[in-house]
C-alpha cells in the first residue's frame, strides 16, 4: 500500500537520494541538502511500508504560477502509478494555492502529457513579471527563464505548461 504525503524533514535524506539517482543519470538536476531542507514544505513523497519511494514537489514562482519539481520514483517501482499519484496531490495543491498554471521541465513528456501538460516554446510570463523573476537567485527560475548562465547546465528537457 502507497501512501502519498506531506514530506517531513525526516524524508530529506530519502529524498535527496531519490533526485541523486535521476540526477546521475542525466535526468534531472542534483539538490544540494540543505536546499531540500529549505523547501521541505514544497514536498509530498510516497512512502511504502515506511521507505520513501517516490517524491515531487511544487515550487511557487508567481501569483499564478507554480513549477513541478523533482519528481522521482524508486527505479524498480517506476510504472505503477506512484507517479501520478504524486502528480495528483501536486495539482491539487496547486489548485488549494489558486494558481491557475503550472509547469515543468522534463524529459518525460508522455507522462506530464497524459496529465494535460502541453509542450510550450519559450516562457510563459509577461515582461513585468519575467523583470522580477530575474531577481530570484532559485536555479530553477534561472533554467525556466532561459538564462545564459544557467546554459552550461541545462539538461536539453522540455518545457511543458498546464492550465488549471
Amino acid at each position: 500500500m502507497i501512501e502519498v504525503r506531506p514530506a517531513r524533514t525526516s524524508d530529506i535524506k530519502a529524498i535527496h537520494k531519490l533526485i541523486g539517482d535521476f540526477a546521475s543519470g542525466g535526468r534531472m538536476l542534483q539538490k544540494e541538502t540543505v536546499t531540500l531542507y529549505e523547501s521541505v514544505q514544497e514536498f509530498v513523497v510516497a512512502v511504502e511500508d515506511g521507505q520513501v519511494v517516490g517524491c515531487g514537489a511544487l515550487h511557487v514562482l508567481w501569483e499564478d504560477l507554480a513549477e513541478v519539481r523533482s519528481v522521482a520514483i524508486t527505479e524498480n517501482l517506476r510504472g505503477n502509478g506512484i507517479g501520478n499519484q504524486i502528480l495528483e496531490q501536486i495539482i491539487d495543491r496547486a489548485r488549494e494555492l489558486g494558481l491557475s498554471r503550472i509547469f515543468c521541465l522534463t524529459f518525460e513528456t508522455k507522462f506530464f502529457g497524459r496529465h494535460g501538460f502541453e509542450v510550450i516554446q519559450g516562457t510563459p510570463v509577461e515582461p513585468e513579471v519575467y523583470a522580477q523573476l530575474l531577481k530570484s537567485y532559485d536555479s530553477g527560475v534561472a533554467e525556466f527563464l532561459d538564462l545564459e548562465s544557467v546554459k552550461p547546465n541545462t539538461l536539453g528537457n522540455t518545457r511543458m505548461l498546464k492550465i488549471l
